[in-house]
C-alpha cells in the first residue's frame, strides 16, 4: 500500500471542525445508552422492593429473593446499577475482561469471558453461573440483565458438541457473513442455554430480562441468542439459511449432526422454548436501551451544534462495502447542502472476510469503501460501533471525508484494501480511526453523515 503524505492533521478547510462535531454526535448517541443510567431509569428501590418497569408492565421483586444474573458488554455497568440500588442482591453475570475492572459489584460477582467467539472463559463462567442458579431456593426471582455480546460470553454446548467444535462454529459463522437473525438460529440449536435454554434451567424460579439491544427490530429472541425468552426459529430454519450460503458443508461434523438430527425430530435434540409453552409463560422481558436511543439523542446534539437534521428510518444492513456506496450515493442525490446538514443512520452491517489477510471492521470498511463517492462532495461521515470496537481492532469505527480518496493515495489503493478487508491498516495510517476504548454498551452501530458550511 503506497504510504499517505497527508494525515488528518493536515486536512483543509472546514474538515477538522466538521471532524469535531462528527465526535461529539457520536459521544452523545453513546452516552444516551449508557447501561447504568438506562437501569436508573428502569428499576426503583421501594423499600424492600424493587419495582422494576418492564415495557408496559410494572414488577415488583422482594429484594430478599432476588438473584441477579446477566451476560453481555454491558453486563457488568447494568449489574452495577442494580447492586447501587439494592447492595443485598446477591448473583453473577459474565462480561467482557477489562484491565481493572471490578471482580464484584456488592455481593454480585463479574465473571469474564470472550467475544466474538467463546473461549474456556465462557465456557466456564456459565457453568458458574448455572450452578448457582440451580442452588437458589425455587421462590427467588431471576432478574436477567441482557446486552451484544450475550451469545459468546454465556455458552455452553448442548451434549454432543464439543466446546472445540462451539468455537470452531463460532469463527465460521463470521467468515461465512450470516447476519445476526442466521447466526443466533444456530447457535441457539446447539446450545444448552440459548434459545431459551437458561429459562429451563431457573425452572420454576419467575425470570425477569431488561435488554439492551443489539439487533434490528430490537428483537429480543435474537438479543443474545434469546436466552430467556421463547424462540420462533427451528432446527429447519437454521439448516435452510446455511444452505442459502452454501456454508452448511462448512460446519463442524457434531454440529451438522444435531442440526439435521433436530429437523428430522429426534427426540436426542428437542426444540427451543416456543412462546406458549409454560417455561415461557414464567417470563416476562423488555429493551430498555436500543440503536433508536441512541440516534434520538445525536439528532439532539446535532441541532445543538446549528445541524439541520434527517434520520433514516431503514436500518443499515447488508455488506458494508455495498451499503456504504449506497448511503453516498444517497446522500448526493437527495440532500441539499445549502445549509448545515445532518444525515444520520443505524443498523449492523456484514463483511465476508473469507481467507483476506487484512485487518479492520464492518464500520471501517463503510468509510473505506463510501471515500470514492465523497470525492468532489460537501459530505464527511463517521461509521462507529456503539461498543467502541470494530471487528478485531483497537478503534470504534472511521472517519472519511472529501480528501480521504487523495490521502489514501488514490481509488486503485482503496480498491486494493477493500478487497484484502485492511481497512483498518489504511484508516490508522491517515489518522482517520475513532479509538474510544470499549465504551460498556452495544447498541450496534451509527452513521453520522455532515455537509453543507460547518456552524459556527
Amino acid at each position: 500500500m503506497r504510504a499517505t503524505r497527508m494525515r488528518a492533521t493536515e486536512m483543509r478547510g472546514a474538515e477538522p471542525l466538521r471532524r469535531a462535531h462528527l465526535e461529539i454526535i457520536y459521544r452523545a448517541a453513546v452516552e444516551a445508552v449508557d447501561p447504568g443510567r438506562l437501569i436508573e431509569r428502569h428499576v426503583a428501590r421501594r423499600g424492600a422492593r424493587l419495582e422494576v418497569d418492564v415495557g408496559a408492565r410494572r414488577v415488583r421483586i422482594p429484594v430478599s429473593r432476588l438473584w441477579v444474573a446477566g451476560a453481555g458488554k454491558a453486563a457488568a455497568a447494568m449489574a452495577s446499577a442494580v447492586a447501587t440500588l439494592a447492595p443485598e442482591a446477591r448473583g453473577a453475570v459474565i462480561a467482557p475482561p477489562r484491565p481493572g475492572g471490578a471482580k464484584r459489584f456488592g455481593r454480585i460477582d463479574v465473571l469474564t469471558g470472550a467475544h466474538p467467539v467463546p473461549d474456556q472463559r465462557s465456557y466456564d463462567s456459565t457453568d458458574r453461573v448455572l450452578r448457582r442458579l440451580a442452588r437458589r431456593p425455587a421462590t427467588d426471582r431471576v432478574l436477567f440483565l441482557m446486552s451484544g455480546g450475550a451469545s459468546a460470553l454465556l455458552a455452553s454446548p448442548a451434549s454432543g458438541i464439543s466446546r472445540s467444535d462451539k468455537s470452531d462454529l463460532g469463527r465460521m459463522l463470521l467468515r461465512c457473513g450470516a447476519d445476526i437473525h442466521l447466526t443466533n438460529a444456530v447457535r441457539k440449536h446447539v446450545s444448552r442455554v440459548k434459545g431459551g435454554g437458561l429459562l429451563r434451567a431457573a425452572d420454576p424460579r419467575r425470570v425477569i430480562t431488561l435488554a439492551l439491544s443489539d439487533v434490528v427490530g430490537d428483537d429480543l429472541a435474537t438479543i443474545g441468542s434469546g436466552p430467556t425468552v421463547p424462540d420462533p426459529s427451528t432446527y429447519r430454519d437454521a439448516i435452510e439459511g446455511l444452505e442459502a450460503l452454501g456454508a452448511l458443508g462448512d460446519l463442524p461434523p457434531s454440529v451438522r449432526a444435531r442440526l439435521v438430527a433436530g429437523a428430522s425430530g429426534a427426540r436426542r435434540a428437542a426444540e427451543t422454548v416456543k412462546p406458549g409453552s409454560a417455561e415461557a409463560g414464567r417470563a416476562v422481558a423488555g429493551v430498555i436501551g436500543s440503536n433508536r436511543v441512541a440516534l434520538a439523542a445525536a439528532a439532539r446534539a446535532a441541532r445543538r451544534l446549528g445541524y439541520s437534521v434527517r434520520t433514516r428510518r431503514r436500518p443499515i444492513v447488508g455488506e458494508a462495502a455495498d451499503q456504504a456506496v449506497a448511503w453516498v450515493e444517497d446522500l448526493r442525490a437527495r440532500f441539499e447542502t445549502g445549509k448545515p446538514t445532518c444525515v444520520l443512520g443505524g443498523g449492523e452491517t456484514t463483511v465476508r472476510v473469507g481467507e483476506a489477510p487484512g485487518r479492520g471492521g464492518r464500520n471501517q470498511e463503510f468509510a473505506v469503501a463510501a471515500m470514492p463517492g465523497l470525492v468532489r462532495s460537501d459530505w464527511s461521515l463517521l461509521s462507529a460501533g456503539t461498543d467502541g470496537v470494530d471487528g478485531s481492532t483497537t478503534a470504534a469505527g472511521g472517519f472519511a471525508d472529501p480528501s480521504s480518496q487523495r490521502r489514501a493515495g488514490g481509488r486503485s489503493v482503496i480498491a486494493r484494501v477493500l478487497a484484502s478487508h485492511d481497512a483498518h491498516t489504511l484508516l490508522t495510517s491517515l489518522g482517520d480511526t475513532l479509538v474510544t476504548g470499549p465504551t460498556g454498551t452495544n447498541v450496534m452501530d451509527l452513521v453520522v453523515s455532515l455537509g453543507g458550511p460547518v456552524p459556527k
